[in-house]
Parts: C-alpha cells; structure tokens; sequence
C-alpha cells in the first residue's frame, strides 16, 4: 500500500480504519473487475464501476464520517463540469470573505479549495482532518447518490448536495480526452472505438452513466430541498440565474445591495472557462504520486457541443438511443 499523508500506512490507522480497511481488502477480490481507463482496475460496487481506492473512501464515509447540517456536497459523474461547480460553489459561499482581485481562484486549482472527499477521508489515517475542516464544509464527490449513508440523504439530514450533469455525448468524448492525457506513457493510447463501446456499456469510471445521473435526479423529485440537480448546458447558458438558483438552494441568496454591486457578474467572470484556464495555478502541467492529474488537465475545451468533432453519426445515434433506453418511463428527459 502506497504511504504519504492520503495513503497512510496500515500501522498508522486508528482501530475503526483498521477494520475498515481490512474489510475493503477482503471485499475486493470477489467483486468482477476490468481495467481502468487510466490506470488500475475498476471493480463493479452496487451497480457501479469504481475504482478500489474510492470504493474504500466510500466505505469510509459510511463507518465514520460524521456529517453536518452546513456540510455541501458537490456531486458529478466525471467529466461533466466538476471544476466549474466547485469554483461557482465556492465563489457563491465565501463571496463575502475575498475581494475579487486577489480571490482564491486566481491562486489555487478549484479541487485545492473544495476537496475530494473519497480522497481526504483518507488522510491523516482517521477522521481527524475531515472533522478539523471548519463549517461550512466544502466537499467535492464522484460517488452515485445511493452509495451515500442515510445519515447523509435522509430528510433529518441538513447536508446537501449540488449536482450537474451535461450531455452523454460531450461526457464521453471529454473523458476519453482526460483518460488519454492521464494513461502512463508505456500504455498505448485508448482508441475511440474501444473507449466508445466501453462507455455504452457502462463500463468507465462510476459508471454506467445514466446511473449515476438517475440517482441524483430522482433524489432531487424526492427531496428538493437537499439535492439541486443542474443541467451544464443551462449554466452555460443562463450563468447569472444559474448562480443565483445555487445561492438560493444553498440559503445565502443575493441581497439587493450586492446585486447592484454585480457581485454575481463578478462570480461568473471569475469562474469562466476564460478566466480560470488563464490563471497561472492552471497552466502547471506537473503531475506526482499523491495526485496523478496535473491542475492543467482540468481544462480542455469546457465547449458544448464539442462531441461533433468526434463522433460519427452512427455513434452519436447509439448513444442517444442508449439513453432514450435508460431514460424509458422514469419521467426523465436529458434534453
């Protein structure tokens, strides 16, 4: 097992770790299993592709994680807007802390400021530093919402979730993009083809997709007041009521005096695609052990549509048959 401040050694565990870990361990090898897109193996967890790191940050969360009522939770499938929603969610929450000109953002990748929980529930070996971050926590997840403990999606629980889902089409080719930037150099490169028939089988990372986007969804008809369910297209296109719609959910709505300030303007332009691909913290291509992705490799296009340059019609008349599918009789429509 790898050793640093995210992979702690086994020695270093507290108890309740300890045996969360060694029921991981245990676990793992009768789930099926088939290589990641990148690196390592996916294993197939209540329905889901994911891999065993986050599969145990999972199960760390439902042994020992002690939410709170001001917890936020920024939820995606990958690929899909992560970095912009982390960036709006905490421009949004701490838009009274910072000035504009020497904000956070221009310093620091967004995944610094709203970190990844299947990852940070790791560090230190125990609950210590989750549990030391101070309210409201801030925290960004992959995880499908059903593999989160009902201590968390129950209606008792305040905690609540921000998710943003985008076209399957522009989800596949923005994934297959990132896979290839992150596969090691003595891997060959995915084909398209081979990552394309991957995809529509559900087989990528906490995929199937539809899954993923169906669980929040029906949690967002269920419990309107704890999940927000965004459309990535429609932030894209309507940004300022976008982000007045997340401070609304979220109980910190605009007032008149900052509304004639144009701090919502002020929020949007911070986080654009422009703004953020052109701050210099986004330009480092530097990638080590305790994070295989270089802050650069957040930021591609950040386009709708881009699936065009890519997919054959053929392709693209699969997958949005494979969604109409997935889609049948739940009520719910992509577009």
């Amino acid at each position: 097992m790898e050793t640093s401040k995210y992979f702690p050694s086994v020695e270093t565990l507290d108890e309740g770790y300890q045996k969360t870990f060694k029921n991981c361990d245990e676990l793992l090898p009768t789930l099926p299993q088939t290589k990641g897109w990148w690196f390592g193996q996916l294993f197939q967890y209540h329905g889901f592709w994911i891999s065993g790191f986050c599969i145990r940050g999972s199960m760390l969360n439902h042994d020992h994680f002690k939410p709170r009522s001001t917890d936020i939770v920024v939820a995606t499938s990958p690929k899909c807007g992560t970095t912009w929603l982390r960036a709006l969610v905490f421009s949004i929450i701490n838009r009274a802390s910072f000035d504009f000109s020497d904000h956070p953002l221009r310093k620091a990748n967004p995944q610094d400021l709203v970190p990844f929980f299947e990852k940070i529930i790791h560090k230190d070996g125990s609950t210590s530093f989750v549990d030391g971050i101070p309210s409201p926590r801030l925290l960004s997840t992959h995880l499908p919402y059903s593999l989160f403990p009902t201590r968390m999606t129950d209606d008792t629980s305040a905690c609540r979730f921000v998710y943003i889902y985008r076209d399957p089409k522009d989800v596949f080719v923005s994934k297959w993009h990132f896979a290839n930037k992150l596969r090691p150099k003595e891997l060959p490169p995915l084909s398209l083809e081979e990552t394309f028939d991957l995809f529509c089988k559900g087989v990528s990372h906490y995929g199937p997709f539809w899954d993923h986007v169906l669980g929040y969804w029906k949690a967002s008809v269920e419990s309107p007041k704890k999940v927000l369910f965004l459309k990535y297209e429609d932030v894209k296109k309507e940004p300022l009521g976008c982000v007045r719609k997340v401070a609304e959910f979220l109980g910190v709505p605009f007032t008149p005096e900052e509304e004639n300030k144009e701090i919502v303007e002020q929020i949007v332009k911070l986080c654009s695609f422009e703004s953020m691909s052109n701050q210099d913290v986004n330009k480092l291509d530097k990638r080590y052990q305790q994070r295989p992705v270089s802050n650069s490799d957040f930021f591609r296009k950040g386009e709708v549509g881009d699936w065009v340059n890519h997919l054959s019609p053929q392709m693209a008349e699969k997958l949005d048959q494979i969604t109409e599918q997935k889609l049948q009789d739940t009520g719910f429509n992509f577009h």
